[in-house]
């Protein structure tokens, strides 16, 4: 055995490196830039919304649910985010920079969803802010509390 492979081997016994579900989403980034780059200049906003809107399709139970009216609630309070999908997740963006995202809990068996937000978003709060919420549930106080947060971030 080679230093090569024993490094290798001892990175993946160690939990080192990055898991399955990790890699999978890398590999669909990858992906989404490929088709970024093949619509180029005609890609609309329609096209981003389809991706969304499909990857939304094949997630299960509660996440699906969530994803879906989370995208009900962005389309509503900030229309001039542009749809689109972010290392296979939903996501929104201004300037082609990802504002805000989810993430299902299923995706990386996670115990709840998360709705998280980048630096691009304008949720700046004093030395220190949230950028990423659990969402285990949506009620009337959690729809508005995101759309007032998807508002801000929108800017």
């Amino acid at each position: 055995m080679t230093a090569k492979q024993t490094s290798k081997q001892t990175t993946a016994e160690t939990g080192g490196g990055f898991s399955d579900d990790e890699r999978s989403a890398m590999k669909e980034h990858a992906e989404e830039l490929k088709t970024e780059r093949r619509r180029g200049k005609r890609a609309t906003k329609a096209d981003g919304e389809g991706d969304l809107l499909a990857k939304i399709a094949e997630m299960e139970g509660d996440d699906r649910a969530l994803a879906e009216r989370l995208h009900a609630i962005v389309a509503a309070n900030a229309p001039d985010l542009t749809p689109k999908t972010w290392y296979g997740m939903p996501a929104y963006a201004r300037d082609g920079k990802v504002v805000c995202f989810f993430q299902s809990a299923q995706k990386f068996k996670a115990r709840y969803a998360t709705l998280g937000f980048n630096d691009t978003a304008a949720l700046d709060d004093g030395d220190m802010w949230p950028t990423a919420f659990a969402l285990t549930s949506m009620t009337p106080a959690v729809e508005q509390r995101i759309a007032e947060l998807v508002k801000r971030a929108a800017g």
